[in-house]
């Protein structure tokens, strides 16, 4: 978030904390992450072998599912080609089918020419709110260190990762990799003909304002609201006072009541829900593409949404934000000097009554209906509450 409440003395304010309401079933979920019945499915081995050919190119001797699920399987247990080769051998065995597992020259190969991989994701029943974004990812290269320490310049090189993500169940409902060179708004039509739900809303930054994300959205359905902040040298269009578009009645709204409460309005907050999904992908997957080849690594990025999708769906916390009082409370020269209090509250206001049973576990000596009044703190002011 680019404008936040109390800015300068943030610092200050404790750090939020949640807790998760379900979490036995988010336990378990946790665990399934790391069983192989996630990945190798039994839809994925009754369909492991290749349908046979009509045409007079060669047969392939695995199906397309087959590669699919073995990616899926090296990605999300960080295995190198040969050794994802040998663990599905390994599973084969002692599972005592008559399947075989694909060499690592086959996966290399065969990943390259993939056209299109399932991401998992279920359809919501209901319209989507879109959240859209970028990040990098690094590719092979020297690194930093070479450079520093021989003063050689570094092979640097990175593709930036675009993804479209429901800001409700947090899935990745669309991506695309592009490299380093092409501009984000390029990307909203691609990630936007991926998506087969109706759209109510799409949120992304600064970086895609501009009328042609705007005309872009609007040819999905010209009911998508559409939610970016304008840049601070925006203007309004020559017809904004007859038929003002969305993107003048956002400018006309940060000039009523600032950044602050233009992004209250549209809910802009929700857009940091896409950078969790992206820490997601660089913490579960990696930061890097290990593929050489550019269809190689649009593949490999491609299997990685699908992994972190699956993930998901096998268990995903509901969280809830904890009440967290931390309360400073001195004397000066024998008397109650001033105090204050700081909250993170949920969504609602939090209140204590005259005799504060709840703040008395911390500071009996002074909680006393004649000296502590009813306090109220709201969510919206993080500024500490003096009484």
């Amino acid at each position: 978030m680019p404008n936040k409440h109390n800015a300068s003395r943030r610092h200050h304010i404790p750090k939020m904390k949640f807790r998760v309401k379900n979490w036995v079933e988010y336990d378990a979920g946790l665990r399934r992450r790391g069983s192989l019945t996630l990945w190798l499915t039994p839809e994925v081995l009754d369909g492991w072998q290749a349908a046979r050919r009509t045409t007079p190119v060669g047969q392939s001797s695995y199906s397309k599912l087959a590669i699919e699920a073995a990616m899926m399987l090296r990605l999300a247990f960080h295995l190198a080609l040969r050794q994802t080769e040998g663990l599905m051998a390994s599973i084969f065995v002692l599972l005592d089918v008559p399947l075989s597992a694909p060499d690592h020259s086959t996966l290399s190969r065969r990943a390259r020419t993939m056209e299109s991989i399932s991401k998992g994701c279920v359809l919501p029943d209901g319209p989507i709110h879109l959240l859209i974004d970028s990040t990098g990812l690094k590719v092979f290269g020297a690194g930093e260190w070479l450079q520093e320490k021989h003063g050689a310049k570094a092979r640097r090189a990175w593709k930036k990762l675009h993804l479209a993500v429901d800001a409700d169940t947090g899935m990745i409902m669309a991506s695309t990799l592009t490299g380093n060179d092409v501009g984000d708004p390029s990307q909203v039509a691609p990630l936007l003909d991926q998506i087969e739900a109706t759209i109510a809303s799409v949120t992304a930054d600064g970086a895609y304002d501009g009328m042609p994300t705007y005309e872009v959205v609007a040819d999905h359905g010209e009911d998508v609201r559409v939610i970016i902040p304008p840049h601070v040298t925006a203007v309004l269009r020559a017809e904004a006072e007859h038929n003002p578009s969305q993107r003048d009645q956002h400018i006309l709204s940060i000039a009523a009541r600032g950044r602050l409460g233009w992004q209250e309005d549209t809910d802009y907050g929700q857009r940091a829900l896409i950078e969790t999904a992206m820490g997601r992908y660089k913490a579960i997957i990696g930061p890097r593409l290990r593929a050489r080849s550019s269809s190689g690594q649009q593949a490999e990025a491609a299997v990685g949404v699908a992994v972190l999708n699956r993930m998901l769906h096998a268990g995903r916390p509901d969280s809830v934000r904890r009440l967290n009082i931390a309360a400073q409370i001195g004397w000066e020269k024998g008397k109650l000097g001033p105090r204050s209090i700081h909250a993170t509250t949920p969504s609602r206001s939090v209140l204590f009554p005259d005799n504060c049973s709840s703040f008395k576990r911390r500071s009996s000596e002074f909680c006393h209906s004649n000296v502590i009044p009813a306090l109220a703190i709201t969510p919206r002011s993080l500024n500490p509450v003096h009484w």
